[in-house]
């Protein structure tokens, strides 16, 4: 006898409790992608429907550790939707606070170019480009991967004409001068702890930076300043514990840096002006 929708999230809530900080939320995530819809469309329309048999295998996946957003393909963020896979780090809601930031210092006129230092599957970039409609962006990235799935975010979200992704090591050999630059890098110790579904899933050249987790830090600051336009602003991700050993970095190449917080009140985001 088949078991209704609303009884399997029941039964899968209490499999995912261990694994996850929020069961609940990954087993609607995943009966949602096993039933083709959207979440808000099983939740408001689909819960006494039959559970389809292909939701077991998914939940079986989380089980394991594999991350819902590899699961599903897709993550949320800031405005828009992204395709993420394995090699690609997970966007974060704590990375948001970058584009708050920008939102706060450009309002509704926008930069005219953007450049996201480090863009995975896009996720600043696209979020920017989202934002203001006449901006144009660039992306850069080591993973070639990465940089096939920014491009098809890209298409899908109808930005492709106003985006360039291109491979390359941060900004070496960047010529242009930005309006605003992004940038979430590596920044986790490389002894760091780290929940199973992160350390056993996500690439780790996108987490890690060395013993203290500034290595990328210490290569980004000598580089900032000349890939600044005149009143430029730049939006640099950091650790909850890592504001002051990093703005002591920007500050050393003759850059001031403010600090913002995410939602949570955690130091995220070092906010640098040209």
């Amino acid at each position: 006898m088949s078991v209704s929708c609303r009884e399997a999230l029941s039964a899968a809530t209490r499999r995912l409790m261990d694994i996850s900080d929020t069961p609940r939320l990954d087993a609607e995530l995943l009966m949602a992608k096993a039933l083709g819809v959207e979440r808000e469309a099983l939740l408001l329309s689909r819960l006494d429907d039959p559970a389809p048999e292909s939701f077991e295998t998914l939940v079986r996946r989380r089980e394991a550790g594999e991350p819902v957003a590899y699961i599903t393909g897709r993550r949320a963020f800031w405005t828009i939707e992204l395709e993420v896979a394995p090699g690609v780090l997970v966007p974060r809601p704590d990375s948001e606070t970058l584009i708050e930031a920008a939102v706060e210092r450009f309002g509704k006129t926008g930069p005219r170019n953007v450049l996201d230092l480090g863009t995975g599957p896009g996720t600043l970039l696209l979020a920017a480009l989202a934002e203001w409609p006449q901006a144009r962006g660039l992306g850069i990235d080591r993973s070639e991967a990465a940089l096939a799935i920014a491009r098809r975010n890209a298409g899908r979200l109808g930005l492709a004409d106003r985006t360039r992704f291109e491979i390359g090591d941060w900004g070496e050999g960047v010529e242009e001068r930005f309006d605003l630059i992004l940038c979430n890098p590596p920044y986790v110790e490389s002894t760091a702890d780290l929940p199973r579904d992160v350390s056993e899933w996500e690439p780790p050249e996108a987490l890690f930076a060395g013993p203290d987790g500034l290595d990328d830090y210490r290569r980004l600051a000598p580089q900032l300043g000349r890939l600044l336009a005149p009143h430029g602003f730049a939006c640099i991700e950091i650790g909850a514990t890592q504001a002051e050993t990093v703005s002591a970095l920007f500050e050393a190449e003759g850059l001031g840096a403010s600090l913002r917080r995410d939602l949570a009140g955690r130091p995220r985001c070092l906010v640098i002006e040209a």
